[in-house]
C-alpha cells in the first residue's frame, strides 16, 4: 500500500505547512510579547504620570495630616468610590491621605524596602474590590514648608494604583486579533504553497499523460509538448528511449524477415536434392551448411541488435585484450603463433565488458587463423572525426598478423554478412561481420587494412573515456 507522503504535491504541501506555521507561530509569540509590552509601558507611563501629579499637589493640612489638592488631579476616577483608581499618601508616623474612590479600603504597601528617594517602585496587588490592580509608589520627602506644618515627620510614601482589568482586555483583543491575522495569513500562504506546487508540477501531468498517448498508439512521439527547461531534457530521453524500443522492434522484425527470406532457397533447394531418386547427399549438406550460417549469423545480429542503446561502461580496453591473447595462446591452433597484447592502460572503452571481449576475441581469432607466426593486439587513445565535425576520443585496438592479407575488394566483402573468403578455413564467415555490426550499434567502427607486419590489419575504433591521459 503506497503512503500519501509518497506523492511528492504532499510532500511539498507538508514541508511549505511546516516552514509557514513554524515561521508564523515564531512571529505572532515575538509580536505578541513586544505588544504585550509596550501596552504594559504605556499604562506604567499614565500610572506615573499621575504619581507626578499627585507628588506635585501633596501638601499638609492645619491637623498635620497630608493633604492632595483634588483640583490638581484632573482624573474625575480619583473622586468616584471604587473606581479601579486610587491614590493614598503615608506618612512616617503612619497618619494617610487617600482618594475617595478609596472608600475605607487601604492600598498594600510595597513588598520590599521602599528605597531611596525619587525611586517608583511598581507591584501588582488585590484592589479594594479584589481586583487586580497595579500600584506605583514612590518616597517624597516634605519640602520645608511642609515638614515644619509636619512637625519634622519622616519622608511620605506616596502610591498611585490603577485596575489592571482594561489593560488585559487590551492585550487580550491584540493577540486575539494577531491570533486571527497570522491564522488567515498562515492558510493563504499554505493554500498559495500548494497552489504553485500544482502548477509546477503541471509539466509532469502533461508529460505523463503524453507518454500514456504513446504506449497506446495515440502519438508516435512526446514532442512538441511544451515543458519547462528543467523538464525538456527529460522529454528529449523519453523520445530517444521511445525511439530506440520502436528500433530494437523493428531491427528484430526485419531480422525474422530476413532470415525466412534467406532460408526460402536453402529449403527449396535442399527439398529437391532430397526429393530425387538418387538424393544429392553432397549437395542437402552443402545447403544445410548455408543454412546453419544463416541461423548463425541472424542470431548474432539480433542479440547485437538487443544490445543498442544500453547503457554504457567503463571497460579498460588493454585488460580484456591481454586476457583475450592469455586465452588464445592456450589454443592449439594458435601454439606456434607469437601473441601479444599491448598499449594503454588508461584506455577505458565506453562499452560493456562483455561485448568487448567478443569484438576482440572475434578479431584475434580471425587473425590467429591466417597468421604465420605473428599476432599483436595494440590498445591506445586516439581522435576521429564524428559525423558532425566535432573530433571525438576513441579508444583504438588495432589487431594485425603477418599472414597473406587481403586485397582491397576483399576487405569489404569480408566485412559484409556471412561471406567466407576461403571455405577450406573452418568458420562461419561471420566473424568480422558481427564485429562491425557490434561496433557500429555501440558507436564505434571496424576499418581493415594492410599491417605493419605484412597481413590483415584489423582497427576497431570505440568511443573512449579518458582518464588523465592525453590522445596521441
Amino acid at each position: 500500500m503506497n503512503s500519501p507522503l509518497r506523492s511528492l504535491t504532499l510532500r511539498l504541501a507538508l514541508i511549505s505547512a511546516i516552514w509557514v506555521g513554524g515561521g508564523l507561530s515564531l512571529a505572532g509569540w515575538l509580536a505578541s510579547a513586544v505588544l504585550t509590552r509596550q501596552v504594559e509601558a504605556a499604562f506604567d507611563s499614565r500610572l506615573a504620570a499621575q504619581l507626578d501629579a499627585l507628588v506635585a499637589a501633596l501638601s499638609a493640612g492645619a491637623d498635620g495630616r497630608p493633604r492632595v489638592a483634588s483640583r490638581s488631579l484632573s482624573d474625575p476616577e480619583f473622586q468616584r468610590p471604587l473606581s479601579g483608581l486610587y491614590w493614598q499618601v503615608t506618612a512616617g508616623d503612619g497618619r494617610m491621605a487617600t482618594s475617595p474612590s478609596l472608600w475605607d479600603a487601604r492600598l498594600p504597601l510595597p513588598p520590599a524596602s521602599a528605597g531611596p528617594q525619587g525611586q517608583v517602585q511598581a507591584y501588582s496587588a488585590t484592589g479594594p474590590r479584589d481586583e487586580a490592580i497595579r500600584v506605583l509608589a514612590r518616597v517624597v520627602i516634605p519640602s520645608e514648608a511642609t515638614r515644619s506644618s509636619l512637625a519634622g515627620t519622616s519622608p511620605m510614601l506616596v502610591q498611585v494604583a490603577s485596575m489592571t482589568a482594561g489593560a488585559q482586555e487590551d492585550i487580550a483583543r491584540t493577540r486575539r486579533l494577531l491570533l486571527t491575522v497570522f491564522t488567515v495569513l498562515g492558510l493563504g500562504l499554505v493554500a498559495g504553497a500548494a497552489g504553485q506546487v500544482l502548477w509546477a508540477l503541471m509539466p509532469l501531468r502533461r508529460v505523463r499523460r503524453a507518454l500514456a498517448e504513446v504506449r497506446d498508439g495515440s502519438r508516435e512521439t512526446l514532442q512538441p509538448l511544451q515543458a519547462p527547461s528543467e523538464v525538456a531534457p527529460l522529454v528529449v530521453e523519453i523520445d530517444e528511449l521511445v525511439a530506440q524500443n520502436r528500433a530494437t522492434i523493428e531491427r528484430a522484425r526485419t531480422h525474422v524477415g530476413n532470415l525466412a527470406h534467406a532460408l526460402k532457397t536453402p529449403i527449396a533447394v535442399l527439398r529437391v536434392s532430397l526429393q530425387q531418386d538418387a538424393p544429392d547427399v553432397e549437395g542437402a549438406l552443402q545447403e544445410a551448411g548455408a543454412m546453419e550460417r544463416l541461423v548463425d549469423h541472424h542470431l548474432a545480429r539480433a542479440r547485437v541488435g538487443a544490445l543498442a542503446g544500453a547503457a554504457a561502461v567503463d571497460t579498460p580496453a588493454l585488460a580484456v585484450a591481454e586476457e583475450i591473447a592469455t586465452a588464445m595462446a592456450r589454443l592449439p591452433a594458435a601454439a606456434h603463433l607469437e601473441l601479444r597484447a599491448v598499449g594503454d592502460s588508461a584506455a577505458t572503452a565506453r562499452v560493456d565488458r562483455q561485448d568487448l571481449a567478443e569484438m576482440i576475441g572475434n578479431l584475434a581469432e580471425n587473425a590467429c587463423k591466417w597468421a604465420r607466426s605473428r599476432v599483436s593486439i595494440a590498445v591506445s587513445l586516439g581522435r576521429n572525426r564524428a559525423p558532425d565535425g566535432e573530433a571525438r576520443l576513441v579508444v583504438v585496438i588495432a589487431v594485425e598478423d603477418d599472414g597473406a592479407g587481403m586485397a582491397a575488394e576483399q576487405r569489404d566483402a569480408a566485412i559484409s554478412r556471412g561471406t567466407k573468403l576461403d571455405e577450406t578455413v573452418q568458420g562461419s564467415g561471420l566473424g568480422l561481420s558481427i564485429v562491425a555490426d557490434l561496433a557500429e550499434l555501440v558507436g564505434g567502427r571496424l576499418s581493415l587494412g594492410v599491417s605493419a607486419l605484412g597481413g590483415l590489419a584489423a582497427r576497431l575504433e570505440l568511443p573512449a573515456r579518458a582518464r588523465g591521459v592525453k590522445a596521441a
